[in-house]
Protein backbone atom coordinates (compact mmCIF):
# COMPACT_ATOMS: atom_id res chain seq x y z
CA UNK A 1 0.00 0.00 0.00
CA UNK A 2 2.98 2.32 -0.42
CA UNK A 3 3.03 3.45 3.21
CA UNK A 4 -0.63 4.46 3.30
CA UNK A 5 -2.54 4.64 6.51
CA UNK A 6 -5.01 1.79 6.80
CA UNK A 7 -8.61 2.84 7.39
CA UNK A 8 -9.94 0.20 9.75
CA UNK A 9 -11.05 1.92 12.94
CA UNK A 10 -8.55 1.73 15.78
CA UNK A 11 -5.73 0.73 13.44
CA UNK A 12 -6.02 4.06 11.61
CA UNK A 13 -6.04 5.93 14.92
CA UNK A 14 -2.98 3.99 16.09
CA UNK A 15 -1.16 4.82 12.86
CA UNK A 16 -2.08 8.50 13.06
CA UNK A 17 -0.88 8.67 16.64
CA UNK A 18 2.36 6.84 15.76
CA UNK A 19 2.95 9.33 12.95
CA UNK A 20 2.38 12.20 15.39
CA UNK A 21 4.89 10.71 17.82
CA UNK A 22 7.46 10.25 15.04
CA UNK A 23 7.07 13.83 13.78
CA UNK A 24 7.02 15.30 17.30
CA UNK A 25 10.20 13.43 18.17
CA UNK A 26 11.95 14.74 15.05
CA UNK A 27 10.94 18.32 15.77
CA UNK A 28 11.95 18.09 19.42
CA UNK A 29 15.35 16.58 18.61
CA UNK A 30 16.01 19.49 16.25
CA UNK A 31 15.38 22.17 18.87
CA UNK A 32 18.11 24.60 19.82
CA UNK A 33 19.12 25.16 23.44
CA UNK A 34 17.33 27.65 25.65
CA UNK A 35 16.90 31.09 24.08
CA UNK A 36 19.11 33.84 25.33
CA UNK A 37 18.34 37.54 25.47
CA UNK A 38 15.46 38.93 23.48
CA UNK A 39 15.52 36.57 20.50
CA UNK A 40 11.79 36.38 19.74
CA UNK A 41 12.13 33.52 17.23
CA UNK A 42 14.09 31.41 19.71
CA UNK A 43 11.49 32.18 22.37
CA UNK A 44 8.64 31.09 20.07
CA UNK A 45 10.52 27.92 19.05
CA UNK A 46 11.12 27.02 22.71
CA UNK A 47 7.49 27.68 23.65
CA UNK A 48 6.38 25.52 20.72
CA UNK A 49 8.76 22.74 21.79
CA UNK A 50 7.53 22.93 25.40
CA UNK A 51 3.89 22.65 24.29
CA UNK A 52 4.66 19.85 21.82
CA UNK A 53 6.60 17.96 24.46
CA UNK A 54 3.67 18.28 26.87
CA UNK A 55 1.26 17.01 24.20
CA UNK A 56 3.43 13.97 23.55
CA UNK A 57 3.79 13.22 27.28
CA UNK A 58 0.04 13.58 27.84
CA UNK A 59 -0.54 10.91 25.20
CA UNK A 60 1.32 8.31 27.25
CA UNK A 61 -0.55 6.05 29.62
CA UNK A 62 -4.20 5.31 30.15
CA UNK A 63 -6.66 7.60 28.39
CA UNK A 64 -3.91 8.93 26.15
CA UNK A 65 -2.92 8.13 22.62
CA UNK A 66 -5.09 9.22 19.75
CA UNK A 67 -8.03 10.11 22.01
CA UNK A 68 -5.90 12.68 23.82
CA UNK A 69 -4.30 13.87 20.57
CA UNK A 70 -7.67 14.67 18.99
CA UNK A 71 -8.54 17.00 21.89
CA UNK A 72 -5.29 18.95 21.96
CA UNK A 73 -5.80 21.13 18.83
CA UNK A 74 -9.09 22.36 20.29
CA UNK A 75 -7.39 23.46 23.49
CA UNK A 76 -4.60 25.25 21.65
CA UNK A 77 -7.05 26.91 19.24
CA UNK A 78 -8.98 28.20 22.24
CA UNK A 79 -5.77 29.45 23.84
CA UNK A 80 -4.66 31.10 20.58
CA UNK A 81 -8.00 32.90 20.34
CA UNK A 82 -7.82 34.02 23.95
CA UNK A 83 -4.28 35.36 23.54
CA UNK A 84 -5.07 37.02 20.19
CA UNK A 85 -8.09 38.78 21.72
CA UNK A 86 -5.67 40.69 23.93
CA UNK A 87 -3.54 42.01 21.07
CA UNK A 88 -3.91 45.37 19.36
CA UNK A 89 -6.11 45.19 16.26
CA UNK A 90 -3.32 47.05 14.40
CA UNK A 91 -1.29 43.85 14.72
CA UNK A 92 -4.01 41.88 12.86
CA UNK A 93 -4.07 39.04 15.41
CA UNK A 94 -6.63 36.89 13.58
CA UNK A 95 -4.60 36.85 10.36
CA UNK A 96 -1.38 36.06 12.23
CA UNK A 97 -3.09 33.28 14.19
CA UNK A 98 -4.57 31.72 11.04
CA UNK A 99 -1.21 31.93 9.23
CA UNK A 100 0.47 30.14 12.12
CA UNK A 101 -2.24 27.45 12.12
CA UNK A 102 -1.82 26.87 8.40
CA UNK A 103 1.98 26.84 8.75
CA UNK A 104 1.78 24.08 11.37
CA UNK A 105 -0.59 22.03 9.22
CA UNK A 106 1.65 22.37 6.17
CA UNK A 107 4.72 21.47 8.25
CA UNK A 108 3.14 18.17 9.29
CA UNK A 109 2.06 17.42 5.70
CA UNK A 110 5.59 18.15 4.45
CA UNK A 111 7.04 15.75 7.03
CA UNK A 112 4.59 13.06 5.93
CA UNK A 113 5.64 13.44 2.28
CA UNK A 114 9.31 13.29 3.27
CA UNK A 115 8.79 9.98 5.11
CA UNK A 116 6.64 8.51 2.38
CA UNK A 117 9.11 9.34 -0.37
CA UNK A 118 6.75 11.13 -2.70
CA UNK A 119 3.79 13.46 -2.89
CA UNK A 120 0.23 12.19 -3.25
CA UNK A 121 -0.69 14.68 -5.97
CA UNK A 122 0.22 12.42 -8.85
CA UNK A 123 -0.84 9.13 -10.40
CA UNK A 124 1.57 6.24 -9.99
CA UNK A 125 -0.27 3.02 -10.64
CA UNK A 126 -2.33 2.88 -7.47
CA UNK A 127 -4.51 5.13 -5.41
CA UNK A 128 -4.43 6.34 -1.83
CA UNK A 129 -7.42 6.34 0.48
Amino acid sequence: MCGDLEDDGNRLEDQLYARFRLHAGELLRGQRPEPSGKDDNAYMDRLFADALSRCARDGDGEGGGYERLRLQPLVFARLAGFLAAHMSLQEDPLRKTMEALLHGYAEAEHMTRDHHGHDHDHTHGHHHH
